[in-house]
């Protein structure tokens, strides 16, 4: 199911463009249960290993977009595994946290300070390459921050907007840089 024959290996994944990485791993997701319920056992190892072919591509390519990729980024790549580690469960505790304050949630404490989370996001899209982001990027960075999607959302529907979508990217626009230059921000 993987748009080859079976045995073979099609393309290695290092050699498709961006376009063709992204197609295919959705491709490869998108029949993962057909193959697992109805391919033979030759069928299912071949898409398995596929996938993870193109999933571990994918993330060597783009690691700020998924938070696997967070560990492999330049800043820590060259720590120690302690020191790694560390910095995982940080972020795995700003994450916690902003679950446990994102008052949308039952139970949710709703403690989270906006002032924070908000002009972070902000700062760290500044900081970006003409300001822009890939969405899945620019999510994964909310997430980090703090910024639950509803607030995130709310970023784009101001008036006017603080952020705006292009495509596939995210954008800080004019506005958003002004809050950005504000004192206190």
């Amino acid at each position: 199911m993987t748009g080859t024959t079976e045995g073979s290996a099609g393309v290695p994944a290092r050699e498709l463009s961006d376009e063709e990485l992204e197609r295919q791993g959705t491709y490869t997701h998108a029949t993962r249960t057909w193959v697992l319920l109805h391919g033979t056992a030759e069928q299912f190892r071949h898409h398995t290993e596929r996938m993870l072919e193109l999933e571990q591509e994918y993330l060597r390519r783009h690691p700020k977009r998924t938070w696997q990729g967070i560990a492999r980024t330049d800043d820590v790549a060259g720590l120690d595994p302690l020191s790694r580690l560390r910095l995982e469960l940080r972020g795995v505790m700003r994450q916690i946290d902003a679950l446990l304050s994102d008052p949308t949630l039952p139970g949710a404490s709703g403690t989270r300070d906006r002032a924070v989370g908000v002009p972070e996001l902000l700062r760290r899209f500044a900081a970006a390459e003409d300001g822009r982001l890939h969405k899945l990027e620019a999510h994964q960075l909310a997430r980090e921050v703090g910024v639950p999607p509803l607030e995130l959302a709310e970023l784009y529907k101001a008036d006017p907007p603080l952020l705006r979508a292009e495509g596939d990217y995210r954008v800080l626009t004019h506005e958003g840089q002004r809050r950005l230059e504000r004192p206190g921000a």
